[in-house]
């Protein structure tokens, strides 16, 4: 299947960056890290040199750098970890986390742990409030949502959580490789984030973690990374990693004015030729690249069929079940109506998109909502 030339969907996943790419085939030769003998060592060398490069491009320790298999398995080993660390006692989220803290979150809720949702603003950010200044066994807050682009007040969350001793994780997906990050200046205890979001591979996550507390681990063998996330380290993937990573924070400064522009011009176009749309978190401080809107009387899976057939590659932000179209959670707690809420379609940016793309979009966008209007609702 050709891939779709105008691509919008980076939050999903970023095209690969060809420094990865590089990395990866130069180092895929490399044996297992653990071996005590010269190939074994000179795996080594190259993995905790990635370990040195991601410290220095997220502002902590080597020691605190732990390799996993995606950014969800990091959220899950941080979650499940601090809750079982902290006493198995309350857990503070927010109900519009990624499904790899909300999901982690409730199977929690159904061994025993106690949970208070932090509120939500009509633009989508968290509100912190009192519940947090009583200790829990954690805090999970996202940095930056995945839907909406909104960037959440983790700073002041993590200041408030230190003061009632409870620790705190970050999933921090949609921001590393795009904001700058500084480990040690947040006060986070953990902080997720997944390679192929910044342009490196697939099937590697990280994991930022403090000395202490650290996370219990859920997972059990050979005792690499800290005894936190065990099994034979996917050294190539890690040497990737941390090149695409290196080179998406050298590019923050220049490429998130561009992106923003890009974005800005997107939004304004199709607020110009297309009546009734509604633009989600727009009164929030934003992630550059993200565009999240509902045309309401369309369907969006409608509207991503149409558009996809015009070349362009956007996602709904919702979810699927079963077949049965189901409203997004994030929207439902910003107060977004259900119907409005089925309407909505995610256009999210990167360093490859280019005025070709949001001239596409501006071409098509007016035919396209017609006719899912026209479609109408399932």
């Amino acid at each position: 299947m050709p891939e779709s030339p105008h691509y919008l969907d980076h939050a999903a996943t970023a095209p690969i960056r060809r420094c990865a790419v590089d990395a990866w085939a130069d180092t895929a030769r490399l044996l297992n890290p653990g071996g005590q003998y010269a190939s074994g060592r000179l795996a080594r060398a190259a993995l905790e040199e990635a370990r040195e490069q991601i410290a220095a491009a997220l502002g902590c320790e080597p020691v605190e750098v732990i390799f996993t298999g995606s950014g969800t398995e990091s959220c899950n080993i941080a979650v499940q970890g601090l809750w079982r660390a902290g006493g198995r006692g309350r857990i503070i989220s927010t109900p519009i986390e990624h499904p790899a803290v909300a999901e982690t979150v409730t199977a929690l809720a159904a061994a025993g742990a106690e949970i208070d949702l932090l509120p939500v603003g009509a633009d989508g950010v968290t509100l912190p409030g009192p519940v947090l200044d009583a200790r829990a066994s954690l805090v999970t807050c996202m940095w930056a949502n995945n839907e909406t682009g909104a960037i959440q007040p983790v700073a002041g969350i993590c200041t408030r959580a230190a003061a009632a001793g409870t620790p705190v994780h970050v999933d921090a997906t949609q921001v590393v490789g795009h904001l700058p990050v500084d480990f040690a200046a947040l006060g986070a205890t953990t902080l997720a984030a997944g390679a192929h979001k910044f342009g490196g591979p697939r099937g590697v996550g990280l994991l930022i973690a403090k000395r202490s507390p650290a996370p219990t681990p859920v997972l059990f063998g050979g005792g690499q990374e800290r005894g936190i996330r065990p099994g034979t380290a996917n050294v190539a993937g890690a040497v990737a990693t941390a090149a695409a990573l290196t080179e998406a924070v050298a590019e923050i400064p220049g490429s998130t004015p561009r992106i923003t522009d890009l974005r800005d011009r997107l939004q304004a176009g199709i607020l110009d030729r297309v009546d009734d749309v509604l633009v989600h978190g727009a009164d929030a401080h934003r992630l550059p690249g993200h565009l999240h809107l509902s045309f309401p009387g369309a369907e969006g899976d409608s509207l991503i069929m149409l558009l996809d057939n015009a070349g362009i590659a956007c996602s709904t932000g919702s979810a699927c079940s079963a077949g049965v179209n189901r409203a997004s959670d994030v929207l439902l707690a910003m107060g977004v109506s259900e119907h409005d809420a089925r309407g909505a379609v995610r256009f999210t940016l990167g360093p490859t998109t280019t005025d070709a793309d949001v001239d596409r979009v501006l071409e098509v966008i007016t035919d396209v909502v017609s006719r899912a209007r026209i479609a109408g609702m399932a």
